[in-house]
């Protein structure tokens, strides 16, 4: 390459300072679909032909005298990477970073939903308005319900406890709204 001396760190800062980070997140995108396909084909251990996805955020605590940009809180500074792994090959599809108080549903707003594909996410996503633009995308979603939700069941479906499934059911919440669980 021609670098005949050791390259400060100062000297690649500056450098990357100049650069367009697009670059780096175009060639992290063409990555990313090459190494889909190379694991397209795993085995889950499930029987299902559907792609599952986790979905997940994870927050990164951060100096506030050195981030004052990344306030979080009265003495803290943070930022929060929300991440949806695609489980064959636990290859990222979808990487979000942002501010610390951003809460985790809203990333449902940033999500390109891919019909068919089923979505496995924590309580901190459930948000029925949200989870609904999944369901009219033909995309699936797994949740565990928030210990306040107020619903009642209106049907439930016969399910093969041996396979693990507890229950299948329709539930009726606020403002008459159904969700199935």
């Amino acid at each position: 390459m021609g670098i005949r001396s050791t390259v400060s760190r100062s000297t690649l800062a500056d450098a990357n300072e100049l650069r367009d980070w697009r670059i780096y997140a175009e060639f992290a995108h063409r990555l990313i679909a090459q190494a889909r396909t190379l694991y397209a084909s795993e085995n889950l251990g499930l029987d299902l032909t559907n792609t599952v996805y986790a979905l997940d955020s994870t927050t990164i605590d951060l100096c506030l005298s050195v981030f004052p940009w990344a306030h979080f809180r009265t003495t803290k500074a943070a930022v929060k990477m929300h991440t949806l792994l695609d489980l064959r090959g636990s290859i990222p599809s979808f990487i979000h970073g942002s501010d610390g108080k951003m809460h985790d549903a809203r990333v449902l707003d940033l999500l390109i939903p891919e019909p068919g594909a089923i979505y496995v996410m924590d309580r901190g996503y459930v948000d029925f308005a949200r989870l609904h633009r999944l369901h009219l995308a033909g995309a699936f979603f797994v949740t565990r319900a928030k210990s306040n939700l107020d619903a009642h069941r209106m049907y439930s479906a016969k399910t093969e406890r041996c396979l693990g499934i507890i229950c299948d059911q329709t539930l009726g919440c606020l403002k008459n709204e159904r969700t199935s669980f």
